[in-house]
């Protein structure tokens, strides 16, 4: 989720040792920047342009639309959900125009539109009027997603173009996904922080993190059979199915937040395996259409420099370095047909991110994950 990303005081830097192998430096492995991203993408152009920023963005099955979030209306500075035909470059608005917005996806059974919404809040207008006044007024506000209790997951009908609420539930309900076949959808909700009991310390973080709750759930495509498959302390969020619906790839923190890892788990919740133990907070994750091996973010150079990373599919390898852009690199996104990856950036200099889209070179990445080391093993090469 691209709002999930929390900013904090000071600065941590993760960097491995270079691998060194007869002389010869390595492929980009984990912190290592000696190639730069052209080893993997070649003809980067941006995608979005209008608007404070974007993000998220993801492609319907057969690549002709991208379902993406946008800040670019006047009279609200909270995202919207847009689509965008990738054949005209087309753009119209999904979400209702009021409240805030995140996490769309698009289903392959019938181009029905998933997203999270608070417009039904009763206060979404007073609330954007409050954070136009706040920004008109100069003040600087530390840019922190909120995690709002009135977030419930939407789908707009592609048949009829009517908007139908999934979930009710009190709390946080986002961060959905569609599975290939469109009969379920995977989901994030926080609403264990109302609906169970409690502990003492359980309650101070209610009040001072939210996401702490944060579980995976998954529903019928109309909202029904709603269940939980998650039930660690900590936030689990961010899930997505794998392109041929065999397994959920999604990203757990640990308890204080600083630390994530990128997991995958059976449909039914069972055989959790986690596939990095990068030391960062990683995130975002997709899984190529291939099936050999899953894009995704990570801070590892430090907070102020995410970059996109990729893992083989079973974890048995430290991850590849793919971007070597300052800045903000991340949620990654391969095209449907494998050839292609969109991402969040902002390098073209902006504070906020946008949508850029390059050609991506698959047999380039099967090649460096062959010589990546193994998991938790030195990043040295015996002499």
């Amino acid at each position: 989720m691209f709002q999930s990303l929390r900013r904090v005081s000071g600065r941590l830097v993760f960097v491995l040792p270079i691998a060194l192998g007869g002389g010869l430096v390595s492929p980009v492995f984990a912190g290592q920047g000696a190639e730069d991203e052209s080893r993997f993408l070649s003809r980067i152009r941006r995608l979005t342009v209008e608007g404070k920023r974007a993000g998220e963005g993801y492609f319907s099955p057969d690549g002709k639309e991208m379902v993406f979030q946008s800040e670019r209306e006047p009279g609200n500075p909270f995202f919207q959900i847009y689509l965008l035909s990738m054949e005209t470059g087309d753009v119209r608005r999904v979400s209702p125009g009021h409240g805030k917005t995140t996490c769309a996806f698009i289903s392959a059974r019938n181009g029905d539109v998933l997203f999270a919404s608070t417009h039904l809040d009763p206060r979404s207008l007073e609330l954007q009027r409050e954070e136009i006044e706040f920004r008109e007024s100069g003040q600087e506000r530390r840019y922190e997603w909120d995690y709002d209790s009135h977030m419930d997951v939407f789908v707009e009908r592609r048949s009829d173009g009517e908007l139908v609420r999934l979930t009710d539930a009190r709390g946080y309900d986002a961060e959905g996904s569609w599975s290939p076949d469109g009969e379920w959808i995977v989901f994030t909700s926080m609403r264990g922080m109302f609906e169970d009991e409690l502990s003492e310390r359980e309650t101070r973080l209610a009040e001072i993190d939210p996401s702490y709750f944060g579980e995976i759930w998954t529903m019928r495509a109309d909202g029904s059979e709603q269940r939980r498959l998650t039930h660690v302390p900590g936030y689990d969020g961010g899930p997505f199915y794998f392109p041929d619906g065999s397994r959920i790839i999604w990203r757990r923190f640990s308890e204080g937040g600083l630390v994530a890892d990128i997991w995958s788990m059976n449909p039914d919740g069972s055989d959790q395996r986690r596939l990095t133990d990068f030391g960062a907070m990683s995130w975002a994750p997709y899984v190529h259409p291939s099936l050999q091996y899953v894009l995704f973010a990570s801070n590892k150079l430090g907070f102020s420099n995410f970059e996109v990373y990729m893992v083989d599919v079973a974890g048995e390898k430290e991850p590849v370095r793919i971007t070597t852009t300052d800045g903000f690199d991340g949620l990654p996104v391969p095209t449907p047909d494998g050839t292609g990856l969109a991402w969040t950036s902002t390098r073209h200099g902006g504070e906020g991110g946008q949508i850029y889209l390059a050609d991506w070179d698959h047999e380039a990445a099967l090649a460096a994950l062959r010589l990546a080391p193994a998991r938790n093993q030195p990043t040295e090469t015996p002499q």
